[in-house]
């Protein structure tokens, strides 16, 4: 069994701050930086320098502390199924700013912070259902910027980027808008540095197959080609069964899991359900019970963080990298 099996939040953050990318910068930002142009889904969008911003879920705000913006954020949005803020590698950001809200995020929310700048994801944060888009902040004079990655959702916008990519871009787009260009470029380095290694380090050889499993048991939840586990998985070696699937996350059918024959099965850690009830039920059910990766106990545990736009994408690579070069036992006979 993985060593992050159950303890992957804090093998997080018991981590050399250097190692996880979560050292803190002074806020280089110029205040009187601005106005500047930069694309939002495709859309140029003029932005002045953001003051009172409100971020949702931990991606967001894991982009403005490693930049350093710490003192640009008001507040965070964190709904309950997200591992605890404390167990963060940025919890001493965290601390710094308030916790608005552990719901959805919402329009009255983000009036009452009197924010001036939000930051989420297109269907992540923001939605037409919900009356929360950037169009209609826009109208209440109200800035926003939304995750390259989740683009691929947002109406009529063809994809741009892959997630890793659009993680790289999000912090480049946001060093332009906080005039921390300087700051941002030297992460983004940082960040395809240790992407390169992880290649490199790469075992040779048939990539091992993988199979997400987020949740569910009439049906899985899964990652297909357009969500940030399946580049971590190709970072990292292996082979997302699920790779030809054009989707972000969506749900498919036992028989293909089956038929793929997955040898590691990448297991989704939040706070709906424990690790190990997922682990049981695969082990347990005469559907899966029998797939190489349960056989041969492969199961790798990926934090909810590490799965979402934002910094901690390149951590799951690594994390990923590791147990296949290490304690990925291939099945006998495959």
């Amino acid at each position: 069994m993985t060593r992050r099996f159950l303890a992957a939040a804090l093998a997080a953050a018991a981590l050399p701050l250097a190692a996880c990318g979560a050292e803190v910068a002074p806020d280089d930002s110029r205040p009187d930086a601005g106005p500047v142009t930069v694309p939002r889904c495709g859309e140029e969008v003029t932005y002045r320098v953001p003051q009172r911003a409100v971020v949702y879920e931990a991606g967001s705000a894991d982009k403005m502390f490693v930049l350093g913006l710490t003192d640009h954020v008001h507040g965070y949005v964190m709904p309950p199924a997200n591992p605890p803020v404390e167990e963060s590698p940025w919890a001493a950001e965290y601390a710094k700013v308030e916790m608005l809200s552990d719901d959805l995020l919402n329009r009255e929310l983000v009036v009452d912070a009197e924010a001036d700048f939000v930051v989420a994801g297109w269907r992540s944060g923001f939605s037409d259902e919900r009356g929360i888009t950037p169009a209609i902040l826009d109208t209440l004079g109200i800035q926003s910027f939304m995750h390259s990655e989740t683009c691929y959702n947002y109406p009529g916008h063809p994809v741009e980027f892959t997630p890793v990519e659009g993680l790289y871009r999000d912090l480049e787009l946001l060093g332009e808008i906080f005039g921390a260009q300087e700051r941002a470029g030297e992460v983004v380095a940082g960040m395809r540095e240790r992407v390169a290694a992880v290649r490199e380090q790469a075992p040779q050889g048939p990539a091992p197959r993988v199979f997400v499993y987020d949740a569910g048991t009439d049906q899985p939840f899964t990652a297909g080609n357009q969500a940030p586990p399946n580049e971590i998985i190709e970072i990292a070696g292996g082979e997302n069964i699920f790779s030809g699937l054009t989707d972000r996350w969506t749900s498919v059918g036992w028989e293909a899991v089956v038929e793929a024959e997955p040898e590691i099965i990448v297991v989704m850690d939040y706070q709906d359900q424990p690790v190990q009830e997922k682990i049981d039920f695969l082990k347990s059910s005469p559907i899966t019970r029998n797939l190489p990766g349960v056989r041969a106990d492969n199961f790798f545990v990926l934090d909810y963080n590490e799965a979402i736009s934002g910094p901690r994408i390149i951590d799951g690579a690594e994390g990923l990298g590791e147990f296949i070069r290490t304690e990925y036992t291939a099945p006998a006979g495959g």
